[in-house]
């Protein structure tokens, strides 16, 4: 199986659920609270590895309780954590409200995952020369993330963003990716165009393909995701679900992705296969605490 190597953020999520979200000046009495595993780059890192993809992580810590608790945890799950790197910043936490809608509302204090530094991805270059994929996203900062896609791009590893949260990028990074996985409010952004439907989706994409972007993905939620590579544009359907929770979804989908193209699959195989992985992740709560095994997916899927 080709290697993956997801570089990106690590969290701790605190999550509280709550009947309605508060508005403004409002306080609301929730429910249940816990405390898990997240950020977006660790969420996509479990997400490959627990469905079966030989996965190494290249993120920033803090040196505080919530950076030695996320090493033990990455260690637990099976990633290589060699490339881990250390900061004086705390650890980046995260705040989370769902309501019983299994909507979500998250303020993130990013901590030492903003001191992802230049220097620090040149000292990662060995990882990121010898992986095949490389998977990142935008809650580090955009020079590192830049710096990591040309290494690997170079090397010839197939590049792999998801650019969430949104974040203005430099042109020159187009160029390197070869597969781009934004979400409508995403592209829209990127694209500078509205993004609706298919049909208009597919018109902003063209600009981003004219910057130099290989294919894309255009996750759309309940409607499923929107599949552009060259060839006729299609759909892959969303599987439905009662969902409980989505946080964590769209990194589960990510993540998965990666893992089915890594075995080989295409597309649309691979495809299929997130919107499995990404379903089951919404009918519990958390992030990384929701995330489905391998046998899991494969027993959705009916196999």
């Amino acid at each position: 199986m080709k290697k993956i190597l997801v570089l990106g953020s690590s969290n701790t999520d605190m999550t509280v659920k709550t009947p309605v979200m508060p508005v403004p000046g409002e306080t609301v009495l929730g429910g249940d609270f816990t405390m898990s595993p997240g950020g977006k780059g660790a969420n996509q890192a479990v997400a490959a590895r627990r469905l079966g993809g030989d996965v190494s992580f290249i993120c920033k810590l803090g040196r505080d309780v919530f950076g030695e608790n996320a090493l033990k945890h990455y260690r637990a799950e099976g990633l290589g954590t060699d490339g881990v790197l250390r900061s004086d910043l705390p650890s980046g936490v995260a705040l989370i409200t769902v309501d019983n809608a299994a909507e979500n509302c998250i303020v993130v204090a990013s901590g030492a995952n903003l001191d992802i530094t230049p220097a620090d991805i040149a000292a990662s270059s060995d990882a990121l020369r010898a992986c095949d994929i490389l998977l990142m996203q935008l809650e580090i900062p955009v020079p590192a993330v830049l710096q990591a896609a040309r290494i690997a791009h170079e090397a010839g590893a197939t590049v792999v963003l998801n650019p969430a949260p949104y974040a203005a990028l430099p042109e020159e990074i187009f160029s390197y990716i070869d597969l781009f996985i934004p979400n409508e409010t995403e592209l829209s952004a990127f694209s500078g165009q509205p993004v609706g439907d298919v049909p208009s989706a597919v018109r902003a994409a063209e600009v981003l393909f004219a910057k130099g972007v290989g294919k894309m993905i255009v996750t759309m939620g309940s409607k499923g995701s929107l599949l552009l590579d060259g060839g006729a544009p299609r759909t892959v359907s969303a599987f439905r679900v009662d969902a409980v929770d989505t946080t964590g979804a769209g990194d589960t989908y990510c993540g998965a992705l990666c893992v089915a193209l890594a075995e080989g699959r295409t597309l649309d195989e691979a495809a299929r296969f997130a919107s499995a992985a990404s379903a089951l992740s919404v009918t519990r709560m958390g992030a990384q605490t929701a995330m489905p095994t391998r046998q899991e997916a494969e027993s959705f899927l009916g196999k």
